[in-house]
């Protein structure tokens, strides 16, 4: 099962993404991704413990981007995968059977492909150009014509740079849900706003099922 708005940490540190992640959580996130890039395993499975305490602590949802052993040893409840290089197929096999399976795509090709390994859910991304973007960038065009052609149940997430009011066009598109960093690390508020543009409160979450 997917909330619809996923918030995927930010900081300059170590503490400073617990810190976010903290906030998120006490303004009401339902998922966060603990996404901290150049560490070594050691730091990351302290840092992913005590996010994991504190999501366990606010029933939050906690998705870890990478570490697929740390993911699997603290029993998080997913592993995000950012690569067309790693094959969410022999993930699968290293992960227990409940926990989530989530990949970011930039094109129809890479949904399709990551479909056919039956992950849990797609990023889309990026919906508009953000620092160290190097994929092309999709904007609503993008989401609708690969929406459109994609016709699947699997959850597709958009993300990239999106804002509050980016919400109401972006769920036009046909996508499910959204992924923010840079809109609620500024202002945690924001979450509320977000959740109720997504009507994540009053909608059945998602998760694709497998015939």
């Amino acid at each position: 099962m997917i909330p619809k708005l996923h918030y995927i940490s930010q900081g300059n540190s170590h503490k400073s993404h617990l810190n976010n992640i903290q906030n998120a959580c006490a303004n009401g996130a339902e998922l966060i991704v603990l996404d901290i890039q150049n560490s070594s395993e050691k730091k990351f499975l302290k840092t992913a413990k005590q996010a994991r305490d504190i999501t366990a602590h606010f029933q939050t949802r906690l998705i870890i981007n990478t570490h697929i052993k740390v993911a699997k040893d603290l029993k998080v409840d997913g592993i995000h995968i950012d690569t067309t290089a790693v094959c969410p197929t022999s993930i699968r096999k290293e992960l227990y059977p409940w926990q989530l399976i989530g990949a970011t795509a930039n094109s129809l090709q890479d949904c399709e492909n990551f479909i056919n390994k039956e992950v849990d859910y797609i990023y889309l991304a990026p919906f508009r150009a953000v620092e160290n973007t190097q994929s092309t960038v999709l904007g609503l065009n993008g989401f609708t014509a690969i929406l459109e052609a994609l016709q699947s149940d699997t959850p597709i997430i958009g993300v990239g740079g999106i804002n509050t009011s980016d919400v109401n066009s972006i769920l036009e598109t046909g996508i499910s849900g959204i992924g923010v960093s840079d809109e609620i690390t500024q202002d945690f508020n924001t979450i509320k706003i977000f959740s109720k543009l997504l009507k994540a409160s009053s909608t059945q979450e998602q998760r694709h099922s497998f015939q």
